[in-house]
């Protein structure tokens, strides 16, 4: 993964001496709330409902096992000994004092993260496919073009005060892990006809009020001119964005208005006037790749038979091995999910002792590193097969091996009522309650792949608007109901869910989601997937089995 340079180390720490002094001032009353308020946005810093809320920039979901340590110590010295982790692969803190923010920021600075352009109207945190550079499918690894754009945005003086957030998503294979067209901006790396790697671009996605799937806007891209397509449409966007309007500011209500003919048109004429100047050259991407290397793979490694004889002497292990393993490029190698997502435990959480445990495995069997997921969920990406068995046991010992990768179970959700304050009702409670209702795993994997999101408000955070089951919180004259949505999908197959009908009361949640499975269990076809059976016969059967009562 990058590695900071001089240049970036200095800039991170001058960031946090700065605001260290603008936190300082603020609490002596040298500076109002309108006037600290942007500051501290620029560094990840939101007010929520009960306390502070800091979010933590994890450039494509990469971590170090030192960095690991260092969330672990900085939860446990300034929070309540856990962190979140989101669907854009960073990390929130959720109880921190305001006047420990700096010393938050500078103990993470000394592993090289920060919170910057974690918030506030700018390009934010740059994502990707978790299983980047390990996938046998990808044509390329995205990650060092991921690095590129990061580099490009951080500090971009003519983009910090853009009219609204900005995401950008980079993938390289044909499968989608990283919702790209639900960006802004997505970017896949493709082929054209005369086998030429470059960059399918797409832009205008979005989720929150009004969920948009993006638009292609330019089917091939070349390599070199990457920046500089990409610096057009922000000027585009920049020029022409509702900044009027906070609802209608996002690139996807401009794209809407203007029409994507027109917006190509005016990227491109803003291109031709910039693109010999924002050229890049061999050299640089060369000098970011070196930072995306191989680790050292054992090739022999699949000649190992324990894994195999293993899965044969224990079922439990081999239903784990299933259900939270990854095919791997490398023979012998497999990718490793962690599950955030154990009965119990609000989706996402993760204590600063299971980190720790965490870190210690990542060093001892994948090289040191971990990511993050757009599922709310940890990785190890580089495991010996013949590692398997043991970094199980050790994971089950931590309550981390929960075998429910891609069920119904591995529930998306976003903090709700009981920390946000945009909330409309809350998420966290009763998502534990589907999580414990259904927790017999053999009825999970007959149900298959279904991925329900759960929002407690229309920003979506959870992204309910492309669930299998989606499902949304809202205030109904102080009174928490909740709408559900089918047919979802932030896939290469992308699709907005279809609402169901009428507001659910709270009491009611648990039940529909049951009334929705025995629906589904009685309409599928053999071996028919939760969304192909929902896109064969509509959500009327759905509804009717939900509203069968009233």
């Amino acid at each position: 993964m990058y590695q900071y340079d001089e240049y970036d180390q200095t800039m991170i720490d001058q960031r946090v001496k700065q605001y260290r002094d603008q936190t300082r001032r603020f609490l002596a009353g040298e500076l109002t709330e309108d006037q600290f308020r942007p500051l501290r946005l620029m560094n990840g810093l939101y007010i929520q409902t009960h306390a502070p809320m800091l979010r933590v920039a994890i450039p494509y979901g990469m971590m170090t096992a030192t960095q690991v340590r260092m969330i672990a110590h900085v939860a446990r010295k300034y929070d309540k000994s856990f962190v979140h982790f989101t669907t854009r692969q960073n990390f929130q803190m959720n109880w921190p004092k305001l006047e420990d923010v700096p010393d938050i920021l500078e103990a993470l600075a000394s592993v090289q993260m920060h919170a910057i352009q974690s918030s506030g109207n700018c390009i934010r945190n740059v994502t990707s496919d978790q299983l980047a550079g390990v996938n046998a499918n990808e044509i390329e690894d995205p990650r060092p073009w991921a690095e590129i754009v990061r580099q490009w945005s951080t500090f971009h003086p003519e983009f910090a005060y853009l009219p609204r957030k900005f995401k950008i998503a980079v993938i390289g294979s044909p499968e989608d892990r990283a919702a790209t067209k639900l960006h802004d901006i997505g970017l896949h790396l493709v082929k054209n006809h005369d086998g030429q790697v470059g960059f399918e671009v797409f832009v205008g996605g979005g989720l929150g009020r009004t969920p948009v799937i993006g638009v292609q806007i330019r089917p091939f891209l070349e390599k070199q001119d990457l920046l500089s397509y990409l610096e057009a449409i922000l000027r585009v966007y920049n020029r022409l964005g509702r900044r009027d309007n906070k609802y209608k500011a996002r690139i996807k209500i401009t794209v809407r208005e203007h029409g994507i003919n027109h917006i190509r048109e005016l990227v491109e004429a803003e291109w031709v006037q910039i693109r010999e100047q924002l050229k890049l050259d061999q050299k640089e991407i060369d000098r970011v790749k070196q930072y995306f290397t191989e680790p050292d793979y054992e090739l022999d490694a699949e000649q190992d038979t324990s894994y195999s004889e293993m899965l044969g002497q224990d079922a439990a292990f081999a239903r784990w091995a299933k259900q939270n393993t990854a095919d791997h490029k490398v023979p012998g190698y497999r990718a490793v999910y962690v599950s955030l997502k154990k009965p119990g435990v609000p989706p996402g959480d993760i204590t600063s002792d299971q980190l720790e445990v965490l870190a210690d495995l990542a060093e001892e069997f994948s090289f040191a590193e971990i990511r993050s997921t757009h599922t709310q969920n940890l990785i190890f990406t580089d495991v010996k097969q013949a590692d398997l068995y043991a970094l199980w046991l050790r994971l089950e010992a931590e309550g981390l091996a929960t075998p429910n990768i891609n069920t119904l179970t591995d529930i998306i959700c976003c903090p709700g009522l009981d920390y946000c304050g945009l909330a409309n009702a809350t998420s966290i409670p009763l998502s534990l309650q589907i999580s414990e209702k259904f927790d017999d795993l053999d009825y999970l994997y007959d149900l298959g792949d279904i991925k329900i999101k759960f929002s407690g408000c229309m920003n979506g955070c959870a992204h309910q608007s492309v669930g299998h089951i989606g499902i949304l919180g809202v205030d109904k004259k102080g009174e928490e109901w909740y709408q559900f949505t089918l047919g979802g999908s932030s896939e290469a197959d992308a699709s907005l869910g279809e609402r169901l009908g009428r507001a659910i009361p709270k009491e009611d949640v648990v039940k529909t989601v049951t009334e929705i499975l025995d629906a589904y269990v009685d309409l599928r076809h053999q071996d028919e997937a939760f969304l192909a059976t929902v896109r064969r016969v509509g959500i009327e059967p759905f509804k009717e089995r939900v509203y069968a009562d009233n």
